[in-house]
């Protein structure tokens, strides 16, 4: 019989005070025993609304049922049939909001912890077998993947499994993309990026770093070199500013700049030659899941006080639930219903303040939320030393700016077809975050699959003629 309970079973977490100063991972995941317990509490359902909640179709009844019986090789057998990257998605998805919201135990109480369980199996596998998977026979067929975030990675791991040769170019020194530059290392130990990449080189990809394409590698040359179908999985690093006065002096920050800064380029280690610049007081102006990795690295990184500035109540904000609920555990500070107006400087050009104006929300805009509308004579100032702009990203016009027949809309996303990930360049392809902006993890390695299907499809067809 089910687990019957009504709640989730609760995680393990570093105590708010002291992670708040560290960053080890806050979570720490389900013993053995809080795993299998948990997993009873799964229904089995005939119809699996979960499955069709998840972007790349993880078998979530089967897996969990596994986790049950305490055979959890067979459950990370499970999930890695359908999902490159377990270690990651487990952490760092939003299943609260993907297959967690379809789930039946969630109608008359909490859903089953699929996300948390996810990540138990993977941690599982990786400290205890972490078995290196076999290279497949080659079929001779040479393929490009660009970048190599979770996108590319899915892509390039599917494409593996079916015998081409794939090579992956990645512009930084370090494969994982987002994954490295963008999440910190409390949220998504670096570790486990790095294990899943170790896995996709096993299989025979061919990863090449420091490579800039559409400058060191144009796809053109790609194709004349012999690779005969290219996927763009290139990301979304283009940061969005807000066009207001002092947004130059010395002190600001895009949260791109900052995060890569701290996670890529190891700024909070006293070991690497890559500091930051020491904060007393900072703003983060937006409320998406970046500002909260931004607000936190910040908190991590010695300041005092760490505002979240966002126009909107918290009803709106895009960030997890989850997010928002450790950062306030950590002492971040949230200034809703605010913008900024100007961003102030001192005689040295170094941010002092920032500006800023209430705001209350009006009616709905174009995005289904209450728009903001600024409340007259309402300006005050907020004294901080440095300002850390995330108000989302788009993709690096680079690639399409270099790439004959390639085309963008009108944010600079690629054009493909949702289904094949298809651009408008024959036998180029393209997912994640170049396509969409920015978006989530899972979400990508959704477009990474279906990519990587739709590329089979047409090289079959190319060599069957």
């Amino acid at each position: 019989m089910p687990n019957m309970s009504m709640t989730k079973v609760p995680v393990p977490e570093q105590d708010p005070k002291v992670r708040s100063r560290n960053f080890e991972e806050v979570c720490l995941g389900y013993t053995k025993e809080q795993a299998m317990e948990e997993a009873t509490r799964c229904l089995n359902c005939k119809n699996k609304p979960c499955v069709g909640g998840c972007p790349v179709n993880i078998h979530i009844p089967e897996f969990i049922a596994k986790v049950a019986e305490g055979d959890f090789k067979a459950a990370y057998e499970i999930i890695s049939d359908t999902n490159a990257l377990p270690g990651v998605s487990g952490r760092v998805c939003p299943q609260e909001s993907q297959c967690e919201k379809y789930c039946v135990r969630g109608v008359k109480g909490e859903p089953v912890a699929i996300g948390r369980l996810e990540r138990f199996v993977a941690d599982w596998y990786r400290q205890n077998i972490n078995e290196m998977p076999a290279k497949p026979e080659s079929n001779g067929i040479k393929v490009a993947v660009v970048g190599s975030g979770p996108a590319s990675l899915t892509c390039a791991s599917d494409l593996a499994k079916l015998g081409y040769q794939v090579t992956m170019f990645e512009a930084f020194h370090t494969a994982g993309g987002v994954l490295v530059y963008g999440i910190p290392e409390f949220r998504l130990p670096k570790a486990i990026v790095a294990n899943e990449v170790e896995k996709l080189t096993a299989m025979g990809v061919d990863l090449e770093t420091d490579m800039v394409v559409g400058k060191t590698y144009t796809i053109d040359e790609m194709f004349e070199a012999g690779y005969e179908a290219v996927f763009v999985g290139s990301g979304a690093g283009l940061p969005m500013f807000m066009g207001i006065p002092g947004e130059t002096l010395a002190g600001v920050y895009s949260a791109n700049e900052y995060l890569t800064r701290i996670n890529l380029m190891k700024a909070y280690l006293n070991t690497y030659d890559t500091p930051i610049k020491k904060i007393k007081k900072a703003a983060i102006v937006g409320g998406g899941n970046v500002a909260m990795d931004a607000a936190r690295c910040a908190m991590r990184m010695g300041a005092e006080h760490v505002y979240v500035v966002y126009r909107r109540s918290e009803a709106e904000m895009p960030a997890r639930k989850e997010e928002v609920h450790h950062a306030k555990e950590e002492g971040i500070e949230f200034l809703l219903l605010n913008n900024p107006v100007k961003i102030l400087g001192d005689d040295k050009g170094r941010v002092r303040g920032m500006e800023c104006i209430k705001m209350e929300l009006g009616e709905p805009d174009a995005s289904g939320r209450r728009r903001p509308v600024e409340v007259p004579g309402s300006e005050f100032e907020l004294e901080v030393d440095a300002v850390i702009m995330s108000l989302g990203t788009s993709p690096n016009p680079l690639i399409r700016s270099t790439t004959p027949g390639l085309d963008a809309n009108k944010k600079g996303c690629l054009v493909a077809d949702e289904e094949t990930m298809a651009t408008t360049r024959e036998g180029v392809y393209a997912g994640g975050d170049a396509v969409t902006g920015a978006a989530t993890v899972i979400l990508a390695m959704g477009a990474g699959k279906k990519a990587a299907a739709a590329m089979h499809d047409y090289l079959v067809k190319k060599h069957s003629k």
